[in-house]
C-alpha cells in the first residue's frame, strides 16, 4: 500500500513538474547592406527589403512568444552602400543588430571582404555571440571566435553551431591580410569536433550556416549535412539567397533568400518529460510590411547619406547602351534570355576597357553580376556605376600562359548548356552561376555552342595572331577571379604583376577606377563603344520562330524554365516543335 501511495505521489509529481516549453527561432541571412528597402544602385524602393521591415516583424513574434532567439546567418555588411560606413567604430548594421537584440551572428564571406580590423571591430561591436565553428587561429590552433552557443531558456538546453562556407583563402586570394592568422576548416572535419564536445549538453541542437544547398567547390551542401549529421532539429542556411523550406530525413532546413526578403521561422516545442519535440518550419514574407519607424528614425542618417552618395552625377552618357536588354521581349526587364549573354555589349566592354588601362595588359576578364545592367542616356551617377558593378571587388593584373588562358576561356563558357539539334533557344547550365560567366577583351573568338563544354573556344587570337599556349600574356580580372584561377592551378601569386588594393586600397575597387577613368580619360562623357571580338556560332539569331516565341511568351502559353531557387533564368532550351 505504501509502495502504491508513493509511485502516485511521485507520478503526481513528476506530471506536475514536466511540461512543455515552446522556443521561437527567428533568422535573417544575407542582408547585405539592406538596412532600409532602398535600392540606391538602382534608386528604387523595394517593397520586400531591408532590417527596418524584418524589425517589425521581429518585435510582433516577440510580442506573441516569451522565449524567441534571433539569429543572422551572415553577409551583413557588404553591399548597397554599406562600406560608406565602415569607418565608423561599429557598422550602423551591427549596432542596428544590437538596437533589435539579436542573439547571435555567424560571419559570412563577405565579412572578409574588408580589412581584418575592421571585421573584428564588428565582432567586438556585436552586443550578441558571433559563433563560426570551422575558423581556427593558425597560431594555437583556437577558434578565431565561439564555435557554438548554448542557452538555457526555462529549463531547456538548447545549442546554436556556426558554419562558413570555406572557401575565404580561395575568394580573397588577393588579399590574404583580409583573414590573415586564420585557417577554415571543412564541415566534417569542424562539426564533427564541435558535435562530440557537445555531446549530452543540450536538449535542442540549432545549426547556422552561411552555405547553400551545393557547395561552390564540391564539399558538402546543406543537403548533406542534415544527411550526415541528423542530430540537428534545424538548420538555418545562407549563402544561396534562396528561399526554401525543406525537411531531409528528421532535420528542417530553411533559407530565408536574401536582402531582407522573408524572415525564416523555426518553432520548437519541448516537453521536458517525454523529451518529445515538435518542430515546425516557415518563411514569413516583408513584402508590404511597413517599416519600423523607431529604427529607421535612429538609422535615417544611413539612408540620406547613402542616396546623397549615389546620386552624385560623375559624367554624361551620351546615347543609352543596351537597346534590347532582354533578347527575346526586348524589355528591360529581363525574363528569358538576356542579351549581355549571348553577344558582346558596350557594358562589358566598358568594364573589360577599363580593367585594361589600369592594369596595362593585353587581355581583360569580366561577368556582369547583373544580366539587366544598362547604363540610359543622361546623367552619370555613382549609383549607376554601383548598378552595373555590383561588388566592392579590386583589380588584379597576372601573367598567364596562353595555354592556361584558353582553358580559362573554356572553363567560362561552360555557362551554356550544349545545343541539340530542333534547339530554338540557348540556354545556360543551372549550376553555373551567372557571375562565373566571363567575357573577354583583348582576345578575338568564336564560340561554338553546339560543342560539349571544353571545346567551344574556336580561332583565338591575340594581335591578329593564334594564342601561342607557351606565351604569356598580361590578364586583367577582379580579386575574385584571381581566386577562383589560383584554385584551378592557372596561376599563382608569383604571377601577380598589378594589385589595384595595394596601389589605392579602397581607391582600387574597379567601381571607382570606372568613375576615374571616365573622369580622367573620357571627358566625363560615357559613350557605349563595341570591340566586335567575339561571337556565338552555329545559332541562327535571326529565326523567324524567335517573334512567334515572343509571342507566346507574352499570352503565357510557354514559359522559358527557371531554376528551382529562381536565381538562374533559362536553364532548358525551348524546342522549335513547341513554337511551330
Amino acid at each position: 500500500m505504501k509502495k502504491l501511495i508513493l509511485a502516485t505521489f511521485l507520478a503526481l509529481t513528476l506530471s506536475v513538474f514536466a511540461k512543455e516549453v515552446k522556443i521561437v527561432f527567428l533568422e535573417t541571412s544575407d542582408i547585405h547592406g539592406r538596412l532600409f528597402s532602398y535600392d540606391y544602385a538602382v534608386g528604387e524602393q523595394k517593397p520586400n527589403n531591408g532590417l527596418t521591415r524584418i524589425a517589425t516583424l521581429i518585435k510582433k513574434q516577440r510580442a506573441e512568444n516569451k522565449h524567441v532567439i534571433l539569429i543572422d546567418s551572415g553577409d551583413l555588411l557588404q553591399g548597397n552602400s554599406a562600406e560608406l560606413f565602415n569607418d565608423e567604430p561599429i557598422h550602423p548594421l551591427v549596432r542596428a543588430e544590437n538596437d533589435l537584440k539579436f542573439d547571435i551572428r555567424v560571419l559570412g564571406n563577405h565579412e572578409f571582404n574588408f580589412s581584418k580590423s575592421f571585421l573584428e571591430k564588428n565582432i567586438k561591436g556585436f552586443n550578441g555571440a558571433v559563433v563560426n565553428a570551422n575558423i581556427i587561429k593558425t597560431a594555437d590552433n583556437k577558434p578565431f571566435v565561439k564555435p557554438y552557443l548554448i542557452k538555457n531558456i526555462d529549463g531547456v538546453r538548447v545549442a546554436v553551431v556556426g558554419y562558413l562556407v570555406p572557401h575565404v583563402p580561395t575568394w580573397e586570394a588577393s588579399t590574404p591580410e583580409h583573414f590573415a592568422g586564420l585557417k577554415f576548416l571543412s564541415a566534417k572535419e569542424a562539426l564533427e569536433k564541435t558535435l562530440k564536445e557537445l555531446k549530452g549538453k543540450y536538449d535542442i541542437l540549432i545549426g547556422a550556416f552561411h552555405l547553400g544547398r551545393e557547395d561552390e567547390k564540391g564539399g558538402d551542401g546543406i543537403p548533406d549535412l542534415a544527411k550526415k549529421f541528423p542530430q540537428f532539429d534545424i538548420i538555418f542556411a545562407g549563402h544561396e539567397h534562396a528561399v526554401y523550406n525543406t525537411k531531409i530525413g528528421k532535420v528542417h532546413t530553411i533559407e530565408p533568400g536574401a536582402y531582407g526578403a522573408y524572415l525564416a521561422k523555426g518553432v520548437v516545442v519541448f516537453d521536458t518529460k517525454t523529451k518529445k519535440k515538435t518542430i515546425t518550419t516557415e518563411n514569413l514574407p516583408t513584402k508590404d510590411v511597413p517599416e519600423d519607424e523607431e529604427l529607421a528614425k535612429k538609422y535615417e542618417y544611413v539612408d540620406q547619406k547613402s542616396k546623397k552618395y549615389a546620386n552624385e552625377v560623375v559624367g554624361e552618357v551620351t546615347k543609352t547602351f543596351i537597346e534590347r536588354p532582354d533578347f527575346i521581349t526586348g524589355e528591360a526587364k529581363i525574363t528569358t534570355m538576356p542579351t549581355a549573354t549571348l553577344q558582346e555589349t558596350s557594358v562589358i566592354a566598358l568594364i573589360n576597357k577599363v580593367q585594361k588601362y589600369y592594369a596595362k595588359a593585353d587581355v581583360s576578364a569580366a561577368a556582369l553580376f547583373n544580366f539587366g545592367a544598362n547604363l540610359k542616356k543622361g546623367p552619370f551617377r555613382r549609383k549607376d556605376v554601383a548598378f552595373i558593378y555590383k561588388f566592392t571587388n579590386t583589380l588584379i593584373g597576372v601573367d598567364i600562359t596562353g595555354e592556361n588562358l584558353l582553358k580559362y576561356m573554356e572553363w567560362s563558357y561552360r555557362f551554356y548548356n550544349q545545343l541539340q539539334p530542333g534547339d530554338l533557344t540557348i540556354s545556360f547550365d543551372e549550376n553555373i552561376r551567372g557571375y562565373n560567366f566571363d567575357m573577354f577583351s583583348g582576345v578575338k573568338y568564336q564560340v561554338d555552342v553546339t560543342k560539349p563544354a571544353g571545346q567551344r573556344i574556336i580561332n583565338p587570337t591575340i594581335n591578329g595572331k593564334p594564342i601561342d599556349p607557351k606565351a604569356k600574356y598580361k590578364l586583367a580580372i577582379n580579386n575574385y577571379r584571381f581566386g577562383t584561377l589560383s584554385a584551378l592551378q592557372l596561376v599563382t601569386n608569383a604571377d601577380r604583376y598589378y594589385d589595384s588594393y595595394d596601389e589605392l586600397q579602397d581607391g582600387g575597387q574597379i567601381r571607382e577606377l570606372i568613375i576615374q577613368y571616365i573622369t580622367e580619360e573620357k571627358g566625363a562623357k560615357v559613350t557605349p563603344e563595341l570591340e566586335h571580338n567575339w561571337e556565338i556560332v552555329n545559332y541562327n539569331f535571326k529565326n523567324p520562330l524567335l517573334k512567334k516565341l515572343a509571342e507566346k511568351l507574352k499570352e503565357g502559353s510557354l514559359k522559358i524554365p527557371t531554376s528551382k531557387d529562381g536565381r538562374t533564368l533559362n536553364i532548358k532550351s525551348i524546342k522549335e516543335s513547341e513554337v511551330e
